[in-house]
């Protein structure tokens, strides 16, 4: 997979300029996802959310927890603790705000930290989410690794992530979106002129559907299903250990 970086004139690697990235677009993050989305990404939270649910799990980690939107949803789990892992302490600043206003202090830890190398011991998790954020791992296999390696033996992975629709004319109309409408919108709302051009290219690039299902394969996870979501725009993908 093509290593698509937020800056590039950077010399800087894509794990620290994506840590720049969402620190400095921490603030507009939750408004303009609403935006660029249509508020159709919490429909597709809610769906991960009840995937999580039926597992019955005690303990939970989203990873690239972001503002902690979907760690908040989590609680509707009824796990005794969600645990939000991010490598932006600025986005992880705005999610610990919106944990605290909502009283869920004792039920969500917001924790700094790399997906690459995490700071757990072996079989931990129950069930382990990342939503739109695998495609910003600095080495993809890597970061699934270590998910492999912290989920417990028949513990849930629930993955939510942009794709590519498949079919005319979604496939059309995704791909001026992003390419035309996406930055636009980036660039009028956001103090990062290229954050979001950066999400958007790294979304055309990003393996989906059966490719990533094979590569969670090969790192050993098993029954394996995808389920694409609004035309292919965003799929689901559920696994376990």
């Amino acid at each position: 997979m093509s290593k698509v970086k937020p800056y590039k004139n950077s010399d800087l690697g894509k794990k620290e300029q994506v840590t720049q990235m969402f620190d400095n677009i921490s603030e507009d993050y939750d408004g303009l996802n609403r935006v660029i989305s249509f508020g159709i990404d919490i429909k597709w939270r809610k769906k991960v959310v009840n995937i999580v649910k039926a597992t019955n799990p005690e303990l939970i980690l989203d990873i690239a927890t972001g503002t902690g939107d979907l760690a908040i949803n989590l609680v509707e789990t009824n796990a005794s603790k969600i645990v939000g892992l991010d490598i932006s302490p600025g986005m992880l600043e705005i999610g610990k705000e919106k944990i605290e206003k909502k009283g869920l202090a004792s039920k969500i830890e917001m924790t700094l930290g790399d997906s690459e190398n995490m700071p757990f011991d072996d079989n931990t998790f129950d069930a382990i989410t990342v939503a739109f954020g695998v495609r910003n791992f600095e080495t993809l296999e890597n970061g699934l690794k270590e998910i492999y390696r912290v989920l417990k033996p028949n513990g849930t992975f629930v993955i939510l992530e942009t794709s590519v629709p498949t079919k005319s004319p979604f496939k059309q109309g995704y791909t001026f979106y992003t390419n035309n409408i996406l930055p636009l919108i980036g660039k009028a709302f956001s103090k990062d002129k290229s954050a979001y051009a950066y999400l958007s290219e790294s979304a055309s690039v990003f393996p989906y559907g059966e490719a990533l299902n094979n590569i969670l394969r090969k790192i050993g996870f098993i029954n394996v299903e995808d389920f694409p979501q609004t035309f292919g725009v965003a799929t689901i993908y559920k696994s376990s250990k």
